[in-house]
C-alpha cells in the first residue's frame, strides 16, 4: 500500500504545517495500527477486514474519522465475518484530528514525561512515542490483548514506549512526580488520584469527564491536588473499563419497561421532546446532575419519543408530535425528565448553560468540583 501521499494529506487536514504534530502524522501509519474494525449496521457490528480490501482499508485508516476496533470486549482482530456483535465500542482507533487537540490542550513540550492513558489501537501512543521519542512515552490500558497488540505493531515502525497493563483509575506502575503530561483518551469521573501522584509539581493533565464531552485540563498544585478549568472544546470518549470486558447494561431493562409502562407521574412537559445525546451541552449538564442516566430517542413519523433510564430504578418516557409539548411518564426514586427540563430551564433564564469555562478544583484524593459564578458541582 502506498500509504505515505493519503497520510500526508491527512496531516494537511488535521494540523497546520508550522505544528509540530504534523511530521507524527504524516509519518506514522495508521493503517497498521487498524488492520481490522467494525462499522455499525443494521444487525448488529460489521467487520470490515482491511488486507482483504487494501483500497477501503486506505480510504478508512487515511480518513479523519474513529474506527472502531472492539465492541463489548470483542476484538475485531480475533473476529470472524459472521460475527455480529451488539452493544457498546470498548476500543477504537480516535480520529487524528481529536488527538491532536488532546495533544494541544496538555501543552507537551520536547522535554516532557507523556503517560498516555488509554492505548486502544495504539495509533494515539505512536504519535506521541514520534514526536517526543519513544522513552518518554508510557502508555496504560486494562486490556491486555490491546496491549500486546499495540506493542507488536508499535515495533514494527520502530518505537518501543513502555505499555503496561493497568486499570487506569487504580494504582498506577510509574514513578511518583515522575510524568509531565498526563493525557486520557478515556473518560473518568472523578480524576482518579493516582494521575496526582504520578504528575510533577506544575505537571499538566488533560482528560474528559465520563458522560460528558466536557475535557478538564488542569496543573498540579503544591498541595498535591489540581487546579484548572473546562476548556470551551468539545470531545467524547469511551468511560474507563476496570476489565477487559464491556460494560454492564442495567438500564436495558428499564429503558424496555419506560417505552411501555404508565407512570406513576403522568404530567404535560414545557419543553420539546429532544434527543438528549444529541445536545452535547445539555447532555453534560444533566450528566453533572444525574450522572449515570442511559438515553434512547426515537423518531416514528411526526412522533418523538425520549426514554430515561438510571440504574436506581428510575425512568421516564416523553412523546410528543413534532415540537408540541410531550406527555411524560416518570417512575422510581428520581424524576428523571424533570431533573432534564431544570437543565432546560436554567439555559433559558441565563442565556447559557455554565459548565463550559468553569474551574475546576482536583484535591489530592481526586475529588473534583466544578464552579462558575454561583454555580457549582462535587463530583462523585
Amino acid at each position: 500500500m502506498n500509504w505515505k501521499t493519503p497520510a500526508e494529506a491527512l496531516a494537511d487536514h488535521v494540523t497546520h504545517r508550522a505544528s509540530r504534530w504534523a511530521h507524527p502524522v504524516a509519518t506514522v501509519p495508521r493503517h497498521q495500527f487498524v488492520p481490522r474494525w467494525w462499522d455499525r449496521g443494521v444487525d448488529g457490528w460489521e467487520l470490515h477486514d482491511g488486507p482483504t480490501d487494501p483500497e477501503a482499508w486506505q480510504a478508512a485508516a487515511y480518513r479523519d474519522i474513529s474506527l472502531v476496533t472492539s465492541v463489548e470486549g470483542r476484538h475485531a482482530d480475533r473476529a470472524t465475518t459472521v460475527d455480529r456483535p451488539y452493544g457498546a465500542p470498548t476500543s477504537s482507533a480516535t480520529l487524528p484530528s481529536l488527538l491532536v487537540r488532546m495533544f494541544q490542550h496538555a501543552q507537551i513540550e520536547d522535554c516532557d514525561n507523556v503517560l498516555d492513558v488509554g492505548t486502544g489501537s495504539g495509533y494515539g501512543t505512536a504519535l506521541l512515542a514520534r514526536r517526543l521519542s519513544p522513552e518518554q512515552v508510557t502508555s496504560v490500558d486494562v486490556d491486555a490483548y490491546l496491549i500486546k497488540a499495540a506493542r507488536d505493531r508499535l515495533a514494527s515502525i520502530g518505537l518501543e514506549p513502555a505499555l503496561i497493563e493497568a486499570d487506569a483509575t487504580g494504582p498506577l506502575p510509574v514513578e511518583a512526580g515522575s510524568i509531565d503530561r498526563v493525557v486520557a483518551t478515556v473518560g473518568v469521573r472523578p480524576i482518579p488520584s493516582a494521575w496526582l501522584r504520578a504528575l510533577c509539581l506544575g505537571g499538566r493533565l488533560v482528560t474528559t469527564l465520563a458522560g460528558t464531552s466536557l475535557i478538564i485540563t488542569a496543573e498540579k498544585t503544591a498541595d498535591g491536588g489540581a487546579t484548572g478549568r473546562v476548556e470551551w472544546d468539545r470531545a467524547g470518549f469511551m468511560p474507563t473499563r476496570h476489565s477487559s470486558g464491556g460494560y454492564s447494561d442495567d438500564a436495558r431493562a428499564l429503558l424496555n419497561k419506560a417505552a411501555v409502562h404508565d407512570g406513576d407521574d403522568v404530567s404535560r412537559g414545557p419543553y420539546p421532546v429532544v434527543s438528549v445525546v444529541d445536545a452535547w451541552d445539555l447532555a453534560s449538564m444533566l450528566e453533572l446532575t444525574v450522572p449515570g442516566i442511559a438515553h434512547e430517542y426515537r423518531e416514528d413519523g411526526d412522533q418523538r419519543t425520549a426514554l430515561m433510564a438510571h440504574a436506581d430504578g428510575s425512568w421516564a418516557r416523553a412523546t410528543a408530535i413534532g415540537s408540541d409539548r410531550p406527555t411524560v411518564h416518570q417512575g422510581g426514586p428520581r424524576r428523571l425528565w424533570d431533573a432534564l427540563d431544570e437543565c432546560r430551564t436554567y439555559w433559558l433564564n441565563e442565556g447559557e448553560l455554565p459548565v463550559r469555562g468553569a474551574r475546576v478544583f482536583i484535591r489530592p484524593d481526586g475529588a473534583t468540583f466544578l464552579a462558575r459564578g454561583k454555580w457549582h458541582v462535587t463530583l462523585t
